[in-house]
């Protein structure tokens, strides 16, 4: 190779690697300037209920740095944590989440090898022609055949002098990253729903039981009205509404069941299953743990913890990254092309060192006119930047709020919970003794219905305000992230 040549390539090379990079190099955004997460102050912990077992006691709000990797087995319930198990191992979108990570990464890779090496290529050539002498004035001359045989590497690079390849290579990174963190969301929404549907299963079930029970209580006070009416204590209008009263509970049956088969449904599905063919367990409500602690982040580290606003983040990140490539695009590249093979007549010795043959060119291309459509570029690049930006800003503020609107619901539910308990029991005694002062006859048929759609309707409310509290201790937990960093075997 001429000195010449070799001297144009060592200088174009320390060119490329002392290149500067166009555009703004990315900083993660500051997190919230708070200190809290709703207006004012939570209280050290949420009220409780007088009820047996774990549902009714009060929570505490603990802050902590940290959230559980496994926060769902808080709730002690080995049927719950089979069912996540078996929806991480088989839920369909979980699967297609990780494919399209690896599929991300494949494109990063992709990206590097196309654009921050050469590009080699061999290519061989087999050739036969024929020549008339007639054109070059040799009159009644046969017309000469004769072959070229030649093969050769094709070398071609474009130095990235002003960073356009390296910014896209950070841009398609930051897709990467942007997937790796919709991946986590989505393993994060997967046991969230799992958790939550479940317990909806088992409130469902409950109301179910309860809505027997009250069958069976109104189905035991009809006959007894019918005895009474049989004896002349009580009127046909008497057995009339309590069949009616009856009737109308039962009513009620079909909407819970079928609550509960959708819930089922929608376990089968999640767990990666057809509604006919899933095993599902039957998970009870008391058979629930609530977890005693609750656990608050600061807000400061809410922006590291959530997924989705990693992956927020990550697109403007990339969004930062296009900048540069908009930008570089409009100043010079310089491409570099070399040729080296051997050409020759006969294909037995067209490896002979006298047949080879080289070339080496070098070029350089600055954009003059286009239009405007590189500047157009560049415009429509910031103009995405500013658009990913907001919808950071906009994916943070939702964070916050739904962590300020679970933790308010948390309180509420404990309130509404001990409320509702009361309730109940009120309920309860006021009718039994409306039973006892209707057999005496000393209250109308009408007092005893009143009595038992109320104990009907608290004992149903008491056991939806007893699954919400489960409900909403899960949404903080998701929340909140979900303790997606310390997952063994996550996603790098």
């Amino acid at each position: 190779m001429p000195s010449a040549a070799r001297t144009l390539i060592y200088i174009v090379w320390l060119a490329a690697l002392t290149g500067c990079m166009m555009g703004p190099d990315f900083h993660s955004p500051d997190a919230p300037k708070t200190k809290s997460y709703t207006k004012s102050p939570l209280s050290k912990k949420t009220a409780s209920a007088p009820l047996k077992g774990s549902a009714g006691k009060a929570q505490h709000f603990v802050k902590v740095d940290d959230i559980p990797e496994e926060w769902w087995t808080l709730f002690r319930s080995p049927a719950l944590n089979d069912l996540i198990k078996t929806g991480i191992a088989h839920s369909p979108n979980l699967a297609a989440a990780e494919a399209t990570l690896r599929q991300a990464r494949e494109t990063w890779f992709a990206q590097i090898g196309s654009t921050m090496f050469p590009s080699v290529n061999v290519q061989g050539n087999a050739q036969r022609q024929g020549f008339a002498l007639s054109t070059i004035g040799v009159e009644r001359a046969p017309i000469q055949v004769f072959d070229t045989f030649s093969t050769a590497f094709n070398v071609s690079y474009t130095f990235d002098l002003f960073g356009a390849n390296r910014r896209q290579i950070e841009a398609v990174r930051a897709q990467l990253d942007n997937q790796k963190y919709q991946m986590e969301a989505a393993y994060l929404t997967l046991t969230s729903n799992i958790v939550t549907i479940a317990i909806n299963t088992a409130s469902f079930r409950e109301q179910i039981r309860v809505t027997h029970e009250l069958i069976q209580l109104q189905a035991d006070q009809l006959a007894i009205v019918k005895k009474q009416f049989t004896v002349g204590g009580a009127s046909e209008a008497d057995v009339l509404s309590q069949e009616s009263q009856l009737a109308a509970t039962r009513a009620t049956l079909p909407p819970l069941q079928q609550s509960l088969a959708q819930s089922h449904h929608a376990l089968a599905v999640l767990i990666g299953a057809l509604p006919s063919e899933a095993q599902l367990p039957v998970l009870k409500l008391e058979e629930l743990h609530l977890p005693n602690e609750l656990p608050v982040s600061l807000p400061s580290a809410l922006v590291r913890q959530r997924p989705d606003i990693r992956a927020s983040e990550e697109l403007l990140h990339a969004a930062s990254a296009q900048v540069g490539v908009a930008t570089a695009n409009l100043l010079p590249q310089i491409t570099l092309t070399g040729t080296y093979g051997w050409t020759n007549p006969s294909a037995h010795d067209l490896f002979d060192p006298r047949n080879v043959v080289w070339s080496l060119a070098s070029g350089i291309t600055q954009p003059i006119f286009a239009g405007g459509s590189l500047r157009a570029k560049q415009r429509a690049a910031v103009a995405g930047f500013d658009a990913a930006a907001a919808q950071y800003k906009q994916t943070v503020l939702q964070a916050f709020q739904n962590v300020a609107d679970t933790l308010r619901a948390l309180e509420n539910d404990a309130k509404t919970l001990r409320a509702q308990r009361q309730a109940e029991v009120a309920a309860e005694k006021s009718l039994q003794l409306t039973q006892k002062q209707f057999q005496l006859g000393g209250v109308s048929y009408t007092t005893l219905l009143t009595a038992q759609k109320q104990y009907q309707q608290t004992k149903i409310n008491r056991v939806q305000a007893e699954a919400q509290r489960f409900t909403d201790t899960a949404v903080l937990f998701q929340a909140l992230g979900g303790g997606w960093w310390n997952r063994k075997g996550k996603e790098s």
